[in-house]
C-alpha cells in the first residue's frame, strides 16, 4: 500500500472501549482479594500488541494497568519516550525477552525492569559495572518451575545466580517469576499446583541467598491462571491474550464458570475489514482462482478483497471459511492468494459496486471469530492474530 489510504485497503479496527472492558475484568478478580497490598494488573504487549499494534495499543493501555510486559528492550525504551513525550508518570516496565549485555545498561538507565534467566548474566553483571551506573539494574529472577524454557531450575537454586550476590551493586533483585506450562488445556490443575510448589520453593531459596531489601514481587499467572487460578495471582496479574477480548481456549472458559461462578465478558478488540477491489458476476462453470480448484454451478457475483496471506489471513483457510457483506456470510472460493481473496457475494448484494467485507469481527448479527478462522486454519488464535501484517493500517476506535 503506498502512502494514502487506498479504497481499495484493508484496516483493522480497535476499541478502546472493548479494551477498557477487559482490564476492568481483571480489576474486579483484584477486588476479591480481601486483605494485603494491592495487586498489579499487567498488560503484555509483545508479539506487537499479539498482532494487534503495539504503537496504537500503549496509549489505551498506558493509563489503565500498573505494568506493561515486553519482549524486546526497543520496546521498553520506546514506552519510557512515549512517557517522555506526553509528561506522563512512568509504569513499571518489565522485558520479558532476551537482553544484551549493552541493552542492559541501556534499561537500567531508564529504571526498565529485566529478566535474569540463565548464567550469561554474568557477562551482563561486568558491563553493568564497568558503566558506573547511578543505579542498579532492576530484576526479576525467572525460576523454571516445569515449563523447560528459561529460567533456573531448582536445582541450580542458589548454586548458579550466586553472580547476583557478588554483583549487589549493579543488580537489584525487584521480582521473581516463572511460566506455567498447561493451564489452558486442562479443567484440573495437578501440574500447575506443583508448578506452585515449585515456585514458592525456589523464591525462598532466592530470598535467603539474595536477602533484598523488600520482598520481591511475585508474578507467575498469564490469562488463563489469573481466571481460573486464584492461588497463583501472587502479587501481579500478566494479562496477555485475554487483555484483547480472547479466551486462552475453551477449558479455561469452562473452569472460569467452575472457579468464579459465572463466564466474564470478555469483548475482542481487533476487527479486520476489507474494501472489494472488484465486484463483477462469473458465468456457470467459470474458475476461480489458481488450480482450478473451486468451479461456479451457477452464476455468481464474486468480490475480489486485496488482502491475502502476505497480510496474515492463512492459506489453509482456502475453501472452508467466510466473510460477512452486509451482514451475511460470503464463503471463499478456491484459494486464498498472496494478495487476493476472492469470496461469493451472490446473495449479499445486488449490484456490483464496492463493498465492505468483515474478515475479523461483527458485521449485523454475524461473527467471524479469530478462534473461527484459527479452526479453520488449523491453528490456535495466538497465531492468527499475531500474524497480521505490521503493514495493515490500526485505527482506534470507540
Amino acid at each position: 500500500m503506498g502512502g494514502g489510504f487506498s479504497a481499495c485497503a484493508s484496516w483493522l479496527e480497535l476499541s478502546a472501549s472493548a479494551l477498557r472492558h477487559n482490564v476492568e475484568v481483571f480489576r474486579a478478580l483484584e477486588a476479591t482479594r480481601g486483605s494485603g497490598p494491592p495487586r498489579r494488573v499487567g498488560a503484555v504487549l509483545k508479539g506487537n500488541a499479539y498482532g494487534h499494534g503495539f504503537q496504537e495499543l500503549l496509549p489505551l493501555v498506558h493509563p489503565r494497568v500498573d505494568v506493561l510486559y515486553l519482549i524486546t528492550p526497543q520496546d521498553g525504551l520506546a514506552v519510557r519516550a512515549f512517557e517522555r513525550k506526553h509528561g506522563l508518570a512512568p509504569r513499571q516496565v518489565l522485558v520479558i525477552g532476551a537482553i544484551a549485555p549493552e541493552e542492559a545498561v541501556a534499561l537500567a538507565r531508564e529504571g526498565v525492569d529485566a529478566v535474569v534467566a540463565d548464567l550469561s548474566w554474568r557477562e551482563a553483571g561486568a558491563v553493568l559495572r564497568a558503566a558506573r551506573l547511578e543505579r542498579p539494574l532492576r530484576i526479576h529472577v525467572h525460576i523454571d518451575t516445569g515449563l523447560g524454557r528459561e529460567g533456573f531450575t531448582l536445582e541450580q537454586l542458589p548454586r548458579d545466580t550466586g553472580f547476583l550476590a557478588e554483583h549487589r551493586d549493579v543488580f537489584e533483585l525487584v521480582g521473581a517469576l516463572s511460566h506455567f506450562s498447561n493451564t489452558e488445556d486442562v479443567t484440573e490443575q495437578e501440574y500447575a499446583l506443583a508448578q506452585l510448589q515449585a515456585f514458592e520453593t525456589g523464591m525462598a531459596r532466592l530470598v535467603e541467598q539474595l536477602s533484598p531489601a523488600h520482598p520481591p514481587q511475585r508474578h507467575i499467572a498469564a490469562s488463563a491462571a489469573s481466571l481460573v487460578l486464584p492461588r497463583a495471582r501472587y502479587d501481579a496479574l500478566r494479562v496477555g491474550i485475554s487483555l484483547y477480548g480472547l479466551w486462552p481456549s475453551a477449558e479455561t472458559r469452562l473452569s472460569a464458570r467452575l472457579v468464579l461462578g459465572e463466564v466474564p465478558s470478555l469483548r475482542p478488540v481487533l476487527s479486520w475489514r476489507c474494501r472489494s477491489q472488484v465486484v463483477k458476476w462469473l458465468p456457470a462453470g467459470s474458475y476461480v482462482g489458481y488450480g482450478c480448484t473451486y468451479r461456479c454451478s451457477e452464476p455468481t457475483r464474486i468480490a475480489v478483497l486485496p488482502v491475502g496471506y502476505f497480510d496474515g489471513y492463512p492459506r489453509l483457510v482456502s475453501g472452508k471459511a467466510h466473510v460477512l457483506v452486509n451482514g451475511r456470510r460470503c464463503p471463499v472460493l478456491g484459494r486464498v492468494m498472496m494478495n487476493h481473496v476472492i469470496v461469493d457475494v451472490t446473495r449479499a448484494t445486488t449490484d456490483d459496486q464496492p463493498v465492505t467485507a468483515t474478515l475479523l469481527g461483527h458485521d449485523g448479527d454475524e461473527t467471524v471469530s479469530a478462534e473461527a478462522l484459527a479452526g479453520w486454519a488449523q491453528t490456535i488464535h495466538y497465531e492468527v492474530v499475531t500474524r497480521l501484517g505490521a503493514h495493515l493500517r490500526r485505527v482506534v476506535v470507540d
